[in-house]
């Protein structure tokens, strides 16, 4: 079998990285599945011309907002966008790929704002999401990967005690994330790295947090445990630049 590797990106704005250096990092990279979050466009707004690759949108209702896409050079089975939620699937957060042994979900979890003002739908999105998963591992392995708005463990971002109430390391959130993985998930960059710090996949534009690596990690892959085998290397492509987000990476033979 050979090795597949699968490539995760929050870019800020499609339209934007598509202005810098978005084509020649993609080149570069080469990867045989590439998931995009936060596109922040509609149906039209932007053409790609990528030799090679099938792509698949999801769109936000609201302009200018989140939204998801997936570049494969294998083409899926079947492709289902949202989660079957009809008031969680407004926002283009979340595509699945069916492949032949294996789902794909690109996801773009909410984010719980300022002063936790989202944090109970937050709460709601996450047992729904995690209900989906599961029901997709009653007929093969999951593959999640995105943004997933949560620094899980204290050595995942730079200055957790100041942060305990923040959006993205609230305890609900940690904790939300820890029965995520105990339901039988594995955090593949973990796997790999249980005890590497300062290990981020986000940076604040403020106060030069990139240059002085005063980072998040909330970009994800987790791998159902049945993959555990076929998990061959988790990286962070921190050297890339063009969104407050870098690009993150897992190769699965």
């Amino acid at each position: 079998m050979s090795n597949l590797k699968l490539v995760s990106w929050n870019v800020n704005g499609i339209r934007a990285v598509l202005g810098k250096n978005f084509m020649n990092d993609f080149n570069i990279i080469d990867a045989d599945i590439f998931c995009i979050q936060e596109t922040k466009c509609q149906q039209g707004q932007v053409g790609i011309e990528l030799e090679d690759y099938y792509q698949y949108w999801n769109y936000a209702e609201k302009k200018g907002y989140s939204g998801t896409a997936v570049f494969t050079k294998i083409k899926p089975i079947e492709v289902n966008y949202g989660m079957g939620v009809d008031y969680h699937d407004k926002e283009g957060r979340v595509i699945t790929l069916e492949y032949d042994d294996f789902y794909l979900v690109n996801c773009y979890t909410p984010n719980s704002q300022n002063e936790l003002a989202r944090l109970d739908y937050r709460m709601e999105w996450e047992d729904d999401f995690r209900s989906y998963l599961k029901a997709m591992e009653f007929h093969k392995p999951v593959i999640l990967c995105g943004d997933l708005n949560v620094a899980h463990k204290d050595i995942d971002l730079k200055n957790p005690s100041t942060n305990r109430k923040s959006p993205g390391f609230s305890d609900e959130e940690r904790a939300k994330m820890t029965k995520l993985i105990d339901s039988g998930f594995i955090d593949s960059f973990r796997y790999f790295y249980p005890e590497k710090e300062e290990a981020y996949t986000w940076w604040s534009y403020m106060r030069k947090a990139r240059e002085r690596n005063a980072g998040w990690r909330i970009d994800y892959f987790l791998v159902s445990e049945a993959l555990e085998a076929r998990l061959t290397s988790a990286n962070i492509l921190s050297d890339v630049m063009g969104s407050d987000h870098c690009p993150i990476e897992i190769v699965v033979r």
